[in-house]
């Protein structure tokens, strides 16, 4: 009876509340933590030629910190870091002053127009993320349409000393900035419209009706209610972009490449594997130091905005 008990306690609606509550944490425990310490003990392993190409005991040592040590040495990974933060820094910005209008406007028309414009914000997640990558190659290419379309517009307002026969985009931080804008755009653009729908609209009428300017109601009234829409896809965008692969590889240069190329080719290539996970710990460590931070202040803040 007292199995029964206990069985029955567990299919309950307490039991299935209990179920669902732990499901994120079981989730989180397995293919985050886990593979993250996993992660953490291969970076301070000693690599060997063996394989997996790292080894404990013995001649190698149980702690060896010689790739956070290179990390902060050599300038390949320096030189990796700052470009990444740099582009993804950009490509956010970038993205911020295109979705931010998109995010208002789609607030500001009907419903059947503005559920056909989401539509449209979301479409291009329907087609390959792999095969939208290669168009923009297409597109940014010396021969293409699109380079021939700018550069007879350039010769045709400079000088013809001035004129060009194709403008280089190709395997440039330009190539990879644009084509990241693209890619990470709608991730901007519905965390602001969720956050600028929610708004209520007689905040402005009464700021207008008090004789405040369009662009004084927008500065002090929707801006600033529209901060945590703006840092949640401000974070969409950035860690995502700071890591990227398959972007910097097709498009970006060689030379100055990407923290994720640098972690793919150590892996890869150089089958470094302690370097590449020393390298794939401190930049999970930047990317998601800042997230935690900023949601431990969110969630104070709801607590003291709370009058309970």
């Amino acid at each position: 009876m007292a199995s029964e008990s206990r069985l029955y306690r567990w299919f309950n609606r307490r039991g299935w509340s209990d179920i669902v509550l732990a499901a994120p944490y079981v989730w989180l425990l397995v293919f985050f933590l886990i593979p993250f310490l996993i992660v953490v003990g291969m970076s301070v392993a000693t690599r060997t030629p063996t394989a997996p190409p790292f080894g404990y005991g013995g001649e190698n040592p149980l702690l060896n910190f010689e790739g956070y040590h290179r990390l902060f040495t050599d300038d390949l990974y320096i030189r990796a870091f700052v470009t990444s933060l740099v582009n993804a820094a950009v490509a956010m910005v970038l993205c911020l002053a295109i979705g931010y209008p998109m995010a208002l406007g789609l607030t500001k028309v009907d419903t059947g127009w503005r559920n056909i414009l989401l539509m449209l914000v979301i479409l291009p997640f329907w087609t390959s993320f792999l095969l939208r990558v290669y168009a923009w190659m297409g597109l940014m290419g010396k021969n293409s349409w699109f380079n021939n379309l700018l550069t007879g517009g350039w010769n045709w307002l400079v000088p013809q000393d001035w004129a060009v026969t194709s403008i280089p985009m190709m395997y440039s931080n330009f190539a990879v900035v644009l084509v990241m804008v693209y890619t990470y755009l709608p991730f901007m653009i519905l965390p602001l419209y969720a956050n600028l729908e929610r708004l209520d609209p007689t905040l402005d009428e009464a700021a207008m009706d008090l004789g405040t300017k369009p662009f004084g109601v927008f500065w002090d009234v929707t801006l600033p209610q529209s901060i945590p829409g703006i840092i949640a896809g401000g974070m969409l965008v950035f860690i995502p972009a700071a890591g990227e692969l398959v972007i910097p590889t097709l498009v970006g240069d060689a030379s100055s490449p990407m923290i994720g190329r640098v972690i793919s080719d150590e892996f890869s290539q150089a089958r470094d594997w302690p370097m590449a996970s020393a390298v794939a710990v401190v930049l999970l460590v930047l990317m998601v130091g800042p997230t935690m931070l900023y949601s431990h202040y969110q969630a104070r803040a709801v607590g003291a905005d709370d009058p309970k």
